[in-house]
């Protein structure tokens, strides 16, 4: 998501721009430290916040805007993060 938000906001071809790639790095590792691991609700859905009020709010303005895209480029992904955003 972060990669269809760079391309689109950041005018990039290939890769990430350095903003978008600190992002990624901090959201992996943010990913690697959850205590649910394999088990991880959708952020909606999550009693922990991971991010910063800073980064979650920049996460939420990439997934607004990458979301409607994803549909297209990864059907499947989106509708099992569909299916996981809807489980409580």
């Amino acid at each position: 998501m972060i990669g269809i938000y760079c391309k689109d906001m950041h005018n990039t071809e290939h890769g990430l721009c350095d903003k978008c790639k600190e992002l990624q790095n901090y959201a992996l590792k943010r990913i690697e430290l959850c205590p649910f691991k394999i088990r991880k609700p959708a952020c909606k859905n999550c009693k922990v916040y991971c991010y910063s009020p800073e980064k979650r709010e920049t996460i939420r303005k990439v997934m607004r805007h990458s979301g409607k895209k994803m549909v297209y480029r990864h059907p499947l992904l989106s509708i099992a993060h569909l299916l996981k955003k809807a489980s409580f």
